[in-house]
Order: C-alpha cells, then structure tokens, then sequence
C-alpha cells in the first residue's frame, strides 16, 4: 500500500509532490506516484459544530438557553469542500500510513487532526515539519520524519484554543446581543484588545494639555557652534522664560562640564512575523493583515522566505550553513555589493544574538531561502527587501558612536547640550533607506523613546555624522537664546503597529529584550492570530483606522463599558488573557491540562452569562456615533435584530477567532467591506431584517451600517443567491466585496473584491456563490502583473477564497 500525504493547501501539496513524486499523475483533488499520494486540505475542512447542531432550538437567540456547554463537543464539515473531504476519505482507505504535511503551527496541526478524527482515519502518521517550502528543505524534512504522536501536547493545545474561543465567544457574544438588543461581538482575545483600545481613548481624551517654555541657547567657540537647553525647573510663564533667555544672550560663557563616551549598536533583531508586521506598517501603512498575506505570498508561491507565521528573532546551529547559502545567492542579485561586503565570520554558534537555540520554539526567525526570487510585485518586493537587509545586517559589524555632554554655565545659568557622533556606520550601510523608524532594536547602549511614551520632556539629543568637538578650557560666547513654547503631549493613538507591540505584551510597555522574549508566552493571542483579531475589531465596528491611527467607534466604547459593567472585566483583561494564552503554550509542552483548562474555561462561560443575565439594558443612545440622528445607530460591519424574545438569527462564526481570519481576508486597506451589502435606503432595511421601519425597530437593530452609504436612490447589484446554509438571502454587489444582505440578521457571507492581489468580477463572485470554484482564467494583480489559476470558496459561512495555481 502507498502513503498519504495530506498538505495544508493545494499549492503546498503540489510543491511537495513535485519532490517526492515529480512523476506522479495529477487527478484534479490529488496526484498520486508510485510510493505516495499527496492530497489537500482548502482550509479548515472540518470544524466545531455550530449550536443549532447540537439543538435546532439554538437557531433562536434565547437567553433561558444560555449558557451553551457542550460535554462533548462535535465536528461539522465544511459544506463547500466535503467533496474533497469524501476524497481524503476515500484514498485513506488505499494507504496504510500518513503524513501529516499542514503547515507546521498550531493552526496546522488542529486542521490536519480535526480531519483524522472526523474520517476516523487509524493509520500510523508522521509529521513532515519544515519552515520553508524549497526543494532542500523538503527533501531533508522526509528524511527526517517524526511520528506524529511526538506533537500530542501541541494538538490538545490546539483543540483547547478551538473550544475556549466556541465557549466564549458563543455564549458572551450571544448574551450581551440578546441582553442589549445590538450584535455584540465578545471573543476571549479580541475584546481584551478592544480594552486596550478603549482605556487608550480614555487617557487621551481626559488629557488636559500644559503650556510650558523652553529656553535653547546658541553657543560658539572659535568655527564651531552648537545649542543647549536650559537646566532648571519646568517654565510656565512666558515672561520668565523671554527674561531668561534676554539675559544670557551676546554673554560669555563657559564650559564647565565635558564627558565623551563610546558606544557601539548592534544590528536590529531578526524577523519574526508580530515585528515584521509592525514595521511594514510604521514604513509603509500595510495594515498587519496584507503583511501577513504578502509574506504568506512569499513564503508558498515564491518560496523565497522561511515560515513567516514564527514568534522568534533567532536561528539554530542547524540553521547556519543554509544562512551562507542564502548569501552566496544574494551576491548574485541587486544585493550583491551588499553581500560581497558582508563577513561570514561575524554570523556563528557564538553569537547569541542570532543563535540562540534556546529561543527558537517550532520556528526560526523569518529568513530568505537559498532560492533566488523571480518577479515580485512591488508590495511583496517591499516586504522581502526588509526581510533580505535585517538578515545581511547581522554579517556586519556594529555601528560606533561617541555620545558627548556639555554643560554650558553663562550668567551662572547651565545650559546642557547631547549629541551622539557616528564614527563608524557598520551594519547601517545594509539599511539604505530603511535606516529609521523601526519598532525593535537589539541590545544597545543608547535609548530609545517608547512608542507609547507621553512625549512631554524635551529630547535635546542630536545625532550627527560631522565631527563634533568642544575645548572645554577655551572660551565660549552665546550667540542668542529663544524661549520655546511647548505643550505636554497626551499618549498617542495606537497604529496597527504599536497595537501589535501592546498585543505581544498583553498591554505592558516592555522595551527590555529579555523580558519582552518572556512575555510573548503571555501576550494577546500568537503571531498569526493578531492581524486576523485587528480585522475582525474593524469588521465588528468596534475600530475604524484613520491614516495610520486606530480609532475606537461609539459602538466599541459602548461593548467595553457593558462588559465591566456587568461585573465580567475579566472578560477585557489583557493580563488575565495573557495567562490563558501562557497556560495554551504549557499544554502545548505537556507541562498543563487541557482537560482542566476546559473545565475552568466552562465554569468562565457559565459566569460571564450569569452576570449579563441580572445587567441592566442599555439605551439604544449608547450605539449612536455623535452628530446621528435618534434610533439610527451606525458603524461599521454588520447589525443584529436578536432580541430577547428570541429572534431567528443565523449568525455562525462570529465569536471564532478563525472565522475572524477568514471573514477580513481581502481587507487591503483594513476598512469593513461588510458595508458593500448593506441596503442603500432605509426601506430596504427594514425589508432586509423583516421589522417595521419605526424608530424603536431601528434602534433595536442598532445596525453597523456603511461609513459611507451609496446615494439612496440605487439599489444594489444581485449576484446569486447567498450559499451560506439556512440563509437564502441575496448576494449583492458593494464597494469593496459581494456580501449578503441579510448581514443585519448576523449573515457573515462576503466576498471580497481583492483577494491577496487578485481583482474578483461580479461574474467571478457568480461562479464561487453558484458552483464553488471559478473557471481556471488568468487573474489580473493589483500591481499590473498576471496569473494563471482558479479561485475556489473553502468556506460557505463566511466566504473565504482560495486561490488554486495553474498546474
């Protein structure tokens, strides 16, 4: 009998047979060789069944159901793809062994066994665990195989992920809506995150802004000039500070303290994906989301990066001559002074600050592959530039600096000036233009300014490549002085990027490297879950972005107020979130309970209804966005009609953190395009939600609506009708996707009009909706280039596409 290899995704299925079969016959779900057949999973092909199919009285949102517990919990398959499915099922029964070749994570692991156990499929397996998708790597990764059994603890991490957020999510989210007659979405990470959002909008709002003066004095002696800053108390009055600076104007001075000290910087950390994510949006606005997907890009059609879902900065021993093979391809790219230039010698077991086995879990640091990139558009050109500059950093030597100090006492008042001197640039060469703004420095003996920082205190360090020298027993004049109105600074906004860094502390501003290593065990959520969370707060309505910030909407403010109100808090703590995501990460080591993490996951649900069921309801004015008319909530994302009478509602995956990931896919820009299914009058939504079109109807609804609605006088564009089960609304075409337009009664069907670069038609969203699956064509990029392929629906609950290359 043969072996069956089940991979991730079709593409990764095809490149893996192309290594261990290249002569194996392609049949369309599968290609099957002599030793192996290599078949695919499209996604999540199975997951945890929805309530109404443990009880069809589950349909109906009743409070007196609540709380949802199952003691068992059952597998549903997806309905798009339980053909391919039957298929696995089928060649299962032809093999008498498995590889496990899903990505190599948690999520991967969950997908492949979610399968096994709903096939009850016996079979001994082995796990193909590999970080990059090169020839050499996979053939090294057969030859290395491990029994499956050895990731136990990793699976049971994974399936308790998968049940805590069913049981959170299902019952919180379900509470609240029914409780406050307004879709409230609760999830076990995302509303700690939309509370960090929340308390961040509070500290900025309650700011109350001080006026205060500066006094900076120009200083010359002999050629040279430089300014310092006046040393004394806080300034408040103008006239003190224009006194003061009119009185060491045109005086001598002289200097009475001098200090130079050398200090060297190393190079930044390697990539992992929460830093990657967080620098490409502080360079170049990409929301974590399309980093995620560019790298994903990167990694599984190019194969020119390592897995990029990695929560590591360092590399192993093993790692290294495959890094001196990455660099002997560079010399023969754009890259090449670069990497003639670099010293192989400085890159060793010895240094810990890129080898440390230690820190290195399931995956290396993100690292080009050996294999030389072909056509690249300019986003994912973008994102493999920082990755190939951060990793040809490390094969140079630190930049030097001299920091200098002077104390400048005219008038007998000091003036003080810092200036940091670059002596030698070293692995800063490698940055180019990427040589600033960057969230994560290793180990340096200079500081840097946290992100988050109240920005109130005068920075009066200059950081020049001149030469910069004092004599300080010569004599100095001030030229002239100026007072300086300034005001203290609130904290600021979270962009998608600071947002990372506070998810990847659970809220704590960490700036030393140890510890900020440690917490990643206890942050919000895992490097690939965390766009796929700022996505879902987008889709919700609970944030829109503004430019590069994040902004909490009324409706956010108004679910993180509910939520400690009701006395669950615990529901929105970062900390206590932290520790469950610490505790996930035990078991994954074998060193917790699954079964009693469940067990205490349960009893959190039970709670979280029994608080919500005594709360108070909310008034509808609570949902509505300033300047709005009475009883028309609006947002972004989707509304609810389930009351607490028990309104139909067939919302599915709302509360998953996978549905999250799926349901913002095609998000390039972070905006909900839920919002291109929403009726463009007020009749039709009514019509749509079957209520009356009275004010207290429409308050009840509390709908997130368009930011910005079509004019009322179109209606929209029908598609097909939605293929989500139990649904039968319309599929309608808006701005940004093809949603449904029963998303007020919780219908999460879209599809997204850009799928990672590819532009989707109406007659394409026809095809998916209808038959699954387009006719293969060539897809037009974003960028101007083409592909060959087909998309197909890997999920009829919430739309998820994925894309199928041409063999």
């Amino acid at each position: 009998m043969k072996t069956l290899i089940i991979a991730e995704k079709p593409d990764m299925g095809r490149t893996i047979a192309a290594v261990v079969e290249p002569k194996a016959q392609n049949k369309r779900a599968y290609l099957e060789g002599e030793h192996y057949i290599i078949t695919w999973a499209i996604g999540h092909l199975v997951s945890l069944a929805e309530p109404d199919q443990y009880d069809p009285k589950y349909k109906r949102w009743n409070e007196a159901d609540l709380p949802i517990i199952p003691d068992r919990f059952k597998l549903w398959p997806n309905a798009r793809t339980k053909d391919q499915l039957a298929t696995i099922g089928e060649l299962s029964k032809r093999c008498d062994r498995l590889v496990n070749a899903c990505d190599a994570g948690r999520e991967g692991q969950l997908i492949f066994h979610l399968i096994r156990q709903y096939l009850k499929m016996p079979q001994p397996t082995d796990r193909l665990w590999i970080s990059d998708l090169t020839p050499e790597t996979i053939r090294r990764g057969f030859d290395s195989l491990r029994s499956d059994q050895d990731y136990d603890d990793l699976t049971r991490a994974a399936k308790a992920r998968s049940e805590a957020d069913w049981l959170v999510g299902m019952n919180a989210s379900r509470a609240f809506t029914i409780r406050h007659k307004t879709l409230l979405s609760v999830g076990r990470v995302q509303t700690p995150v939309l509370a960090l959002l929340y308390d961040r909008h509070k500290e900025i709002t309650a700011f109350d802004s001080e006026t205060y003066f500066v006094v900076q004095a120009s200083f010359s002696q002999q050629d040279f000039a430089y300014k310092g800053v006046w040393q004394g108390d806080r300034i408040t009055k103008r006239e003190q500070a224009e006194a003061l600076a009119a009185k060491v104007s045109g005086k001598p001075a002289k200097i009475v303290s001098y200090t130079v000290t050398e200090s060297k910087e190393y190079p930044y950390r390697l990539y992992d994906l929460t830093l990657l994510q967080r620098e490409a949006n502080g360079r170049y606005g990409y929301p974590a989301k399309k980093t995620l997907d560019i790298a994903q890009s990167l990694y599984e059609k190019h194969k020119v990066i390592t897995y990029p879902r990695t929560s590591s900065n360092y590399v192993t021993e093993e790692n290294l001559p495959i890094m001196g093979n990455v660099l002997n391809m560079l010399k023969q790219t754009s890259y090449g002074d670069l990497a003639n230039g670099a010293d192989r010698s400085r890159v060793h077991k010895g240094n810990k600050a890129v080898c440390n086995p230690a820190k290195v879990e399931d995956h290396h640091a993100i690292l080009p592959t050996p294999k030389r990139p072909g056509s690249l558009s300019t986003e994912e050109q973008n994102i493999y530039d920082m990755i190939v500059r951060r990793f040809l950093s490390h094969y140079y030597p630190p930049a030097v600096y001299n920091n200098h100090e002077v104390l400048t006492e005219v008038e007998e008042e000091q003036f003080r000036t810092r200036a940091k001197e670059q002596l030698d640039a070293g692995w800063r060469v490698v940055l180019g233009d990427q040589d600033d703004g960057n969230a994560s420095k290793a180990k340096s003996k200079s500081k840097k300014k946290s992100d988050d920082a109240t920005d109130d205190q005068e920075d009066d360090l200059v950081e020049t490549d001149r030469p910069f020298s004092v004599d300080p027993d010569a004599p100095v004049h001030c030229d002239g002085a100026d007072a300086l109105e300034k005001a203290t600074k609130p904290p600021k906004p979270y962009t998608e990027g600071t947002l990372l860094k506070a998810m990847e502390s659970a809220g704590k501003a960490i700036e030393d490297e140890e510890l900020r290593d440690a917490m990643k065990q206890t942050g919000l959520g895992t490097p690939a879950t965390r766009a796929a969370t700022i996505e879902r707060l987008k889709f919700v309505g609970y944030i829109k972005p503004t430019g590069k910030r994040l902004d909490i909407t009324t409706k956010g403010c108004a679910a993180i107020e509910l939520i400690r109100g009701a006395g669950v808090e615990l529901l929105a703590s970062p900390e206590m979130t932290g520790r469950w995501e610490q505790r996930l990460h035990q078991i994954s080591k074998g060193e917790a309970s699954d079964e009693q993490f469940i067990a205490k996951v349960k009893q959190f649900a039970e709670m979280i209804v029994g608080k919500v069921k005594h709360q108070r309801q909310a008034d509808a004015s609570l949902f509505e966005e300033p300047g709005q008319p009475a009883g028309e909530a609006k947002g972004k994302g989707r509304g609810a009609k389930a009351s607490a009478s028990g309104e139909k509602n067939s919302r599915r995956t709302s509360s998953k953190e996978k549905a999250a990931k799926t349901e913002a896919s095609g998000s390039s820009a972070g905006t909900a395009a839920r919002s291109a299914a929403a009726p463009r009058s007020k009749s039709a939504s009514t019509s749509a939600a079957g209520s009356s079109s009275s004010t207290s109807a429409r308050s009840a609804k509390a709908t997130s609506a368009s930011v910005s609605r079509e004019p009322a006088s179109s209606s929209p564009k029908v598609i097909a009708t939605c293929p989500r089960p139990g649904c039968g609304g319309e599929l309608v075409e808006g701005k940004r996707g093809y949603g449904c337009m029963r998303f007020r009664d919780g219908c999460t069907f879209v599809i997204w009009k850009e799928q990672q670069g590819r532009l989707v038609t109406a007659a394409m969203a026809k095809a998916l909706a209808v038959s699954g699956a387009t006719r293969a064509s060539t897809f037009k990029r974003e960028d101007g280039s083409s592909e060959s392929g087909k998309l197909t629906l890997t999920n009829n609950s919430t739309g998820a596409v994925e894309f199928v290359p041409a063999p």
